[in-house]
């Protein structure tokens, strides 16, 4: 008997209930200093080669002496075409790529986006590996544009010359594909669409040549003449997903070492790899993951994992086209190698040095103890939702002295005898807080679908409208809700327990797949965690609603657009871009994740409860 008197007023115990919303905060705070923790050598790992068949830098180049010649022709000849249609240039290419006697191919796409049209014609040529058995290919990638919108002269050059230069060695196993695209963004989309039988549109064409199953794709990024200094490489992916980090390594390994040519990422041109150069590494590379948006062109393959990566030549130095031409040729030798596809090595890393990374069993904590903190609140409010409110100050009205009802519990063959307030729990009023919840992950859809379908020439104007109703549009809905329904105080509990619930269940799900993204999201919607209605208060109301709407998702994206100095119309062109091609689920996550758990946080400050005691029942 006593030992069941001591478990239920445990369970009841009112201390326990006051330990959430500081378990909660610890969490925040834990997982931010998790974060920063992690370029420190006791929390990060020196990089290494997990596939062993690679064999990086192991083999002799021999790209070099009179292909520098034939390099410079076809660069006359590329520098020539420079300004010529989409038709034009292709027509020239194929005549090179057939004259190296490649088996050349093209494909028209056409997309449609924001009221644009983006349409052009990708040309590639394959070489079939003399050793092989056309059930693998490599792809080199030169587009004639870059993501900067640069003619890509030297790219296109030493994609001919390798493709003219390979075709003469007989040691491939592997069938190399030369793609040229008019773009860096809808053309290898569709190219990678239409290789995998997956192009959603009739108005991008199948290819009409094909090989085995892409093993790897390295794209060339070199639109200058002038000589080079080191190597940056472009690794991120579409929705953050990344290349194998072998395939980084391997590159990584050869140009520095073989070739003893820097490298480095994430434009931090000069590395000093202290800590504080590694945490912005690090905090940049996670803003580009959590972006989700396509880097280069390589970010089209890795959806169908097909490990790419861009390499750029960058800076002023010694380096010529011949030793970008000898790193390529030697990471193209150790794809050849390998056996099966990359897997040994790790898919989800954060690099913070081109020599040094952490993995995800080591940064994942971060990110779930953000997305937890939100799991207790909703617990703690549920749980706290159902104790039953006092009597004793009713009975004492009527009885002129002070009571507590009193209940028997009896399990087995123990009876206590307790405190009704203790054992009761409360019956819980679900209809209005499921239906508030509801409602609010509807209207996500609304600026969903809107920056998504709307032309480029409205869609700043469009943004602008929606950031004022923003603003107003949680003051409205919570005057119509206390005006038509009077919800009590444990209402607004339970739609703020569901609205968290929600919002934790995401984000943990969210945090394997795309960790920067979800623990970016966690930290702006981290203040979520503390509004309550505050009646009666309106000062208060109106700091804590300030504060609220500069953390909103509209807020943000205009604060990011600013201290990046960039236009706002072509940011939403870009995200509605990412939705209609390349599949960018980022915006799902912002309007029906993010900005429903905001709504439903400002509209419980301008909550107000009625009172509740006489129409609170305990159920025994």
């Amino acid at each position: 008997m006593a030992l069941l008197s001591s478990g239920v007023l445990l369970k009841r115990d009112p201390r326990l209930l006051k330990l959430p919303p500081y378990l909660s905060f610890l969490c925040i705070a834990v997982g931010i200093a998790w974060l920063l923790l992690l370029p420190l050598n006791d929390y990060s790992r020196r990089t290494y080669i997990s596939e062993n068949a690679l064999l990086p830098g192991q083999v002799h180049t021999y790209f070099a002496g009179s292909d520098q010649h034939v390099f410079r022709g076809f660069k006359h000849e590329v520098d020539a075409l420079e300004g010529k249609s989409n038709t034009e240039v292709n027509d020239k290419l194929e005549e090179f790529f057939k004259a190296a006697g490649l088996k050349v191919a093209r494909q028209k796409f056409e997309y449609k986006s924001a009221g644009e049209v983006y349409q052009g014609e990708n040309i590639y040529a394959i070489l079939h590996a003399p050793r092989g058995d056309a059930t693998e290919a490599i792809v080199l990638v030169g587009a004639w544009k870059n993501v900067e919108e640069e003619f890509n002269r030297s790219g296109v050059a030493l994609v001919l010359t390798l493709a003219r230069y390979f075709k003469r060695w007989s040691l491939w196993s592997k069938d190399i594909i030369f793609l040229v695209t008019p773009d860096s963004r809808a053309g290898p989309q569709a190219w990678v669409d239409a290789y995998h039988d997956t192009q959603s549109s009739p108005a991008i064409q199948p290819l009409p040549l094909k090989s085995g199953a892409l093993q790897g794709a390295v794209v060339i990024d070199y639109p200058f003449n002038h000589r080079f200094e080191s190597l940056h490489i472009v690794y991120d992916g579409i929705n953050g997903q990344l290349p194998n980090l072998d395939l980084f390594n391997t590159v990584v390994s050869i140009a520095s070492g073989q070739m003893g040519i820097g490298v480095t990422l994430q434009r931090m041109w000069n590395h000093k790899d202290d800590y504080k150069e590694r945490l912005q590494t690090m905090l940049r590379g996670m803003l580009k993951q959590g972006l989700g948006h396509a880097s280069g062109p390589h970010s089209s393959f890795i959806p169908y994992h097909v490990d790419a990566i861009t390499l750029q030549p960058y800076g002023e130095g010694w380096q010529d086209e011949m030793a970008m031409g000898r790193v390529i040729e030697s990471t193209f030798r150790s794809l050849n190698n390998l056996l099966e596809h990359l897997h040994q090595s790790f898919f989800f890393y954060l690099l913070m040095h081109s020599g040094r990374f952490v993995s995800i069993g080591t940064y994942l904590p971060s990110a779930m103890l953000v997305a937890i903190n939100f799991t207790i609140m909703a617990i703690y409010l549920w749980v706290k939702s159902g104790t039953p409110i006092s009597k004793s100050t009713k009975v004492a009205s009527t009885m002129g002295e002070k009571s507590t009802p009193l209940e028997l519990v009896k399990e087995g063959d123990a009876i206590a005898i307790l405190p009704e307030e203790i054992t009761g729990v409360r019956e819980r009023e679900l209809f209005l807080p499921l239906a508030v919840v509801a409602g609010t992950q509807f209207l996500g859809v609304l600026p969903l679908y809107i920056f998504n379908h709307t032309t480029h020439s409205m869609l700043s104007i469009v943004f602008g409208i929606f950031t004022i109703l923003n603003t107003v549009l949680p003051y409205f809905i919570s005057k119509s809700i206390i005006e038509y329904f009077g919800p009590t105080t444990q209402q607004y509990q339970l739609i703020k327990s569901f609205s968290l619930l929600l919002l934790g269940m995401f984000l943990s799900s969210l945090a394997t797949l795309n960790f920067s993204l979800a623990f970016l999201v966690g930290l702006f919607a981290a203040p979520l965690t503390y509004i309550q209605p505050l009646p009666g208060r309106p000062i208060l109301v109106t700091v804590l609603s300030l504060l609220i709407n500069v953390l909103a998702p509209t807020a943000v994206i205009l604060a990011g657009v600013f201290a990046w100095e960039l236009n706002l119309g072509e940011v939403l062109k870009e995200a509605a871009f990412g939705w209609d091609i390349w599949g960018m689920n980022t915006q799902v996550v912002v309007w029906c994740v993010w900005w429903p758990a905001w709504l439903v946080g400002n509209i419980l400050l301008y909550g107000k409860a009625r009172d509740e005691s006489s129409a609170t029942k305990a159920v025994k």
